[in-house]
């Protein structure tokens, strides 16, 4: 198996019970990106086991942080949620399976539980069609240049630059005539 990441996305969130939801949300927003419709319920399904860990080991009155990271890698999607708290006892979910399941405890403090799973079969990381992104406006920024004058049309009158100035040089306060 290659173990080079050839793409990775992630997702910061506070460790609270919504996490979960918002979790699901961001799994399968990328999965449609990145074309791997097939993987969409076994990795919301792993997703929300291991936010649910993090989710129920933190401590609701101080939740501190997660995040949740999707990685393809070789022949296999990773995800991981990383506990930034330095204290952080997250336990494995037992409705996983244990050889697709693990859990690191960081240097820095603060553990990482991760999850892999299998790409669809013949097909590996480097060939999973990635999204391309044009370099276009989005239609709220059309509308605004738009609605904005031309260069040619925004000439500026030389002795309305010229009253600006001089009133921004003016004494401010009660005294100002």
């Amino acid at each position: 198996m290659n173990a080079r990441t050839t793409q990775m996305d992630d997702l910061r969130l506070i460790a609270l019970p919504s996490a979960v939801n918002c979790a699901d949300l961001f799994v399968r927003f990328s999965l449609s990106e990145w074309a791997l419709s097939a993987l969409v319920n076994d990795a919301t399904y792993a997703a929300g086991q291991l936010v649910g860990a993090a989710v129920a080991s933190a401590d609701p009155r101080s939740p501190g942080f997660i995040t949740v990271r999707l990685r393809l890698r070789g022949d296999c999607l990773v995800i991981e949620v990383e506990d930034e708290r330095r204290s952080s006892t997250m336990v494995l979910p037992a409705t996983l399976p244990d050889s697709q399941i693990g859990i690191v405890n960081l240097e820095q403090g603060g553990a990482l539980i991760w999850c892999e799973l299998p790409l669809p079969i013949g097909l590996t990381a480097a060939e999973v069609r990635l999204p391309r992104r044009e370099q276009r406006r989005s239609p709220a920024a059309q509308r605004l240049a738009s609605a904005r004058p031309s260069e040619e049309d925004a000439a500026v009158d030389p002795q309305v630059i010229q009253r600006i100035f001089t009133a921004l040089s003016r004494p401010s306060g009660p005294d100002r005539r």
